[in-house]
């Protein structure tokens, strides 16, 4: 299942969410939906409730209910742990399950969603819109939030490059990204997660402006040299993010030697959002 993952807010509480780009569907994580309908004080009451009227429900006979997917969400403890997640018509069934005063202000709350997903595959803005809110929300700056929407669009001008000219998603992206990565900051991808303490985390969403800024360019020169020299095999094709590559590193090294610092840099959006609560994990992050 190729999801991508969201929080939608019901009421100001969380809802873990999936979209799937096959199916297109909603997929949301039922002990968060359960733990609003019923008003449970923690996610553990949550499951609990979630495992008694799962076996209630199975009894009666709802297989379809009851056999439900499960996908990795992030928990409060920072981790990610498999959940039980429902479509929007297993959760119906689920809800009406549930006695609940919210169970139809949930239901019309769930109609918007899948209505405003809908109406983001026909307005492509209106997703732009959507993430710049999703990203004000976590915290990040107005300035980041705009560098993060341009790298979007230069990493797709340079994945339609790659398609064009014979490269293969998945694997063989990945390796251009970590030849891309090397080149100019030193690093693979896998080591530069690693330097900033990240796991499942997006690299990008953990980039600092001139981190995100250099790995613009060298994407951005990617693309320009793959326009020009026209690639058409894998190793060709390394060649070109080999140089577009370089074209950032260039600038980095010499940023680098006007300012007497570091750019690749430790820091991560976790750990800078922490740190406003401890300037000191700050301080020493970024020395």
């Amino acid at each position: 299942m190729g999801t991508k993952e969201a929080i939608k807010l019901f009421e100001e509480k969380r809802v873990r969410t999936a979209w799937d780009d096959e199916q297109e569907k909603w997929y949301f994580s039922i002990v968060d939906v359960v733990g609003i309908l019923t008003d449970q004080p923690d996610l553990d009451h949550a499951r609990n409730y979630w495992k008694v009227l799962k076996h209630r429900l199975k009894k009666e006979g709802f297989e379809s209910v009851t056999n439900c997917n499960q996908l990795k969400f992030q928990a409060s403890d920072g981790k990610r742990y498999k959940t039980d997640v429902a479509d929007t018509e297993q959760l119906f069934r689920i809800i009406q399950s549930v006695p609940s005063p919210k169970a139809e202000p949930f239901k019309r709350w769930m109609a918007q969603v899948a209505a405003e997903r809908i109406d983001q595959m026909q307005d492509p803005e209106l997703s732009i819109h959507q993430a710049m809110a999703d990203y004000k929300r976590l915290g990040y700056s107005d300035n980041w939030i705009n560098q993060r929407l341009k790298s979007i669009e230069i990493r797709k001008d340079l994945t339609d490059q790659w398609r064009m000219h014979n490269v293969e998603e998945g694997i063989q992206y990945a390796t251009l990204t970590d030849i891309i990565y090397q080149a100019w900051a030193g690093k693979t991808a896998k080591e530069y997660k690693q330097y900033k303490g990240l796991k499942k985390e997006n690299l990008r969403d953990n980039m600092t402006n001139e981190e995100l800024v250099l790995n613009m360019l060298a994407e951005l020169s990617t693309t320009s040299i793959t326009k020009a020299k026209d690639p058409q095999n894998l190793e060709e094709n390394m060649q070109c993010a080999t140089e577009g590559g370089e074209v950032a590193r260039v600038a980095r090294e010499q940023l680098e030697s006007k300012t007497g610092r570091k750019v690749v840099s430790p820091l991560s959006a976790k750990k800078f959002f922490g740190a406003q609560q401890s300037p000191e994990l700050l301080e020493s992050d970024t020395e």
